[in-house]
């Protein structure tokens, strides 16, 4: 069991740029494959890569991603260099980024840790009982 467990545990850096989003995209569905939550984790690990690369001090420098799956949850998180806070805003009506991400996990589902010197972006999507990894075991 515990090899299963560490095989659906992944980190990767990547170079700060918008090119390496959709590599972001591509190791996380690859290391979630075969979990019914890959598709939401893809879509929230590429919005805050996008935001790594284009809200702080990681844009041409790195960021890293990290995803790990629990038992209820499945937790990822993006961490950057920091720099200042500057929301770009939007000219469409459209969610982007961070709205992205709260409505798939709620509200209390993500959060940010850290400071203009470095930073972690972190989400949680919860699993429903039916896709947690050990469902289709049978009871002992």
């Amino acid at each position: 069991m515990e090899t299963a467990t560490a095989a659906l545990r992944y980190s990767g850096v990547f170079q700060g740029t918008a090119e390496q989003v959709r590599q972001v995209r591509r190791e996380v569905a690859r290391h979630l494959a075969g979990c019914p939550a890959a598709a939401d984790a893809v879509l929230v690990a590429s919005e805050l890569a996008a935001n790594a690369v284009l809200h702080s001090a990681s844009a041409g420098q790195f960021f890293t991603v990290r995803a790990e799956l629990h038992d209820s949850y499945l937790w990822l998180e993006v961490e950057d260099c920091g720099g200042p806070r500057h929301p770009r805003p939007h000219d469409d009506a459209r969610p982007h980024g961070l709205d992205v991400v709260a409505a798939l996990t709620g509200p209390d589902g993500w959060g940010v840790d850290g400071d203009a010197s470095g930073r972690v972006v972190w989400a949680r999507l919860k699993l429903a009982a039916s896709q947690r990894p050990d469902a289709d075991q049978p009871a002992a």
